[in-house]
């Protein structure tokens, strides 16, 4: 097994083991996560998906020895299948995942690695994580969807930057420019990261779903276009169950118990 889900208390959490390459990506461990994500995304009362990784680090990208024979006798892969038939697929899923995804980055996050944790809508890292987009040191761009986020994230001219140059930034450094959302000491990293998850799952999940969804294309619709959305999505998220709840439990002076529809 190269990826597993174990769901407990709302949380999906999956885990990319292949703790010996650091999980790598290759074919078996690409198809077993974008399985895992499908599934957790498809069960009722997952209502927040984790991804980490086993060992000492969250994906240390594309496994690149598992090529080295081909490459040995100057062959190159067809990098353009592996993105359309591997990555660009399980990106997608993790984006229309109709709840929160979280990574919880406990180590180093490098090329499609560290474009998987940006594609999460959340990033809670260890301070011994790393990110590293190497691509440029190897003679590739950033793919898997990287660019797409670190644009929004930072801004064409510092993705520009983080993209051509290439060096390991340190968690601490990662999070000032907005990579990771929370830093945590390396001994309470694993209970903070499922504290948030069980946070999230805990929450309206339908609220958090349509959220997601109005900040995919915040940054690509008009200010008119975003106001309508809001109005759709509003007007779905003021029928559910957890509205109504949510209400009352303020009403009440208590908190509120959602059930994610």
């Amino acid at each position: 097994m190269t990826a597993r889900l174990d769901i407990a208390d709302g949380v999906g959490v999956i885990t990319l083991d292949r703790p010996h390459v650091l999980n790598a990506f290759d074919d078996e461990l690409g198809r077993a996560t974008l399985d895992a994500v499908k599934e957790a995304a498809s069960v009722d009362h997952v209502r927040c998906i984790a991804i980490t990784g086993a060992g000492r680090a969250f994906s240390a990208g594309e496994d690149l020895g598992a090529l080295q024979e081909g490459y040995g006798r100057g062959e190159t892969p067809d990098l353009g299948r592996i993105l359309a038939e591997r990555y660009n697929p399980l990106v997608r899923a993790v984006r229309a995942a109709p709840k929160p995804v979280l990574a919880a980055v406990n180590g180093v996050a490098a090329g499609a690695g560290a474009s998987l944790a940006l594609a999460c809508d959340t990033r809670v890292a260890s301070e011994d994580a790393r990110f590293v987009l190497g691509f440029a040191r190897v003679g590739l761009v950033p793919d898997a969807g990287a660019l797409w986020f670190l644009a929004r994230a930072v801004g064409p001219g510092r993705a520009f930057e983080l993209a051509t140059r290439g060096a390991p930034l340190g968690a601490r450094e990662a999070a000032e420019l907005g990579l990771f959302d929370r830093v945590e000491p390396a001994d309470r990293f694993d209970s903070a990261w499922r504290a948030r998850a069980r946070e999230l799952a805990d929450g309206p999940t339908l609220a958090h779903a349509l959220t997601k969804g109005l900040l995919e294309y915040a940054l690509v619709r008009t200010l008119e276009e975003q106001l309508a959305a809001e109005i759709e999505a509003q007007t779905e998220a003021g029928r559910s169950a957890d509205h109504l709840e949510g209400v009352r439990a303020f009403l009440g002076k208590r908190a509120p118990r959602f059930t994610g529809c």
